[in-house]
C-alpha cells in the first residue's frame, strides 16, 4: 500500500476490516461494512444476497468472508465459495461477471456462474457415508460398450434408454478392445 502512496492510517483501517471473528453473523459483518462504506453498492448487493438466502435452507450457513479472493479478473460483483468443515479448500466457487459475456457479444449481459469440484464432492460424500447402500454396494447394472467411433452416438442413445427404464448404466469412455471393456465391466460389477 505504501508503494502506491496510500495513507498508512487508511491502510490500517482497510486491513483491520478483514479481521473478523469466525462466528460473526453476516448481518454483523454488513453493519460493520456499512459504517466504513455507507453508500457502497457492493455492500448493498451483499445485503440483498444475505436477505435472499435468509428464506432458504442455506440461511444459517451463509458467512461473509472479507478475505476471500478468487483468481480471475473478470468478476464484477460478489464472489462465493462452498466449503465443508474439515476439508481444505472449497467444493466450488464462482461469482458475478457481467463483462465476461460482453467480451464475446460486444455488450454487457448480467451473468453469474459457479463451478463444482466433482471429485471433492465424491470424497466428502464417501467419507460421510452419504451414498445410498444400493449405489455403494452394487455398482452398475449395465456397461454399454463402444465398438468404434461410428457407434459412439448409438451407444449413448442406448444408455439413455436403459437409464430411462431405471437401470444404472455406464458407457465405456472410448472405442477400445472388447476384452479391456469387459474387464472394466467386471471391475464395476456389471452383470450385463
Amino acid at each position: 500500500f505504501r508503494a502506491r502512496g496510500i495513507d498508512p492510517a487508511a491502510t490500517e483501517r482497510c486491513l483491520a476490516s478483514f479481521h473478523q471473528p469466525e462466528s460473526e453473523r453476516p448481518e454483523d459483518t454488513l453493519q460493520r461494512l456499512q459504517r466504513t462504506l455507507p453508500h457502497d453498492s457492493s455492500v448493498m448487493n451483499l445485503r440483498e444476497i444475505v436477505a435472499l438466502a435468509g428464506d432458504t435452507p442455506a440461511a444459517g450457513r451463509v458467512r461473509i468472508d472479507l478475505s476471500l479472493a478468487r483468481g480471475l479478473s473478470y468478476y464484477t460483483g460478489a464472489i462465493m465459495e462452498i466449503s465443508v468443515a474439515q476439508l481444505a479448500g472449497s467444493l466450488g466457487g464462482g461469482g458475478r461477471y457481467d463483462g465476461l459475456v460482453g467480451m464475446f457479444l460486444g455488450r454487457d449481459i448480467p451473468a453469474c456462474g459457479f463451478s463444482f469440484g466433482l471429485e471433492r464432492i465424491i470424497v466428502v460424500m464417501t467419507e460421510r457415508n452419504m451414498f445410498p447402500n444400493a449405489v455403494a454396494r452394487t455398482g452398475i447394472d449395465v456397461l454399454v460398450t463402444i465398438w468404434n467411433h461410428e457407434t459412439r452416438d448409438e451407444a449413448l442413445r442406448l444408455a439413455r434408454e436403459l437409464r430411462g427404464s431405471g437401470l444404472r448404466v455406464d458407457v465405456y469412455p472410448e472405442a477400445d478392445k472388447l476384452a479391456k471393456q469387459f474387464k472394466y465391466a467386471s471391475a464395476r460389477n456389471a452383470p450385463f
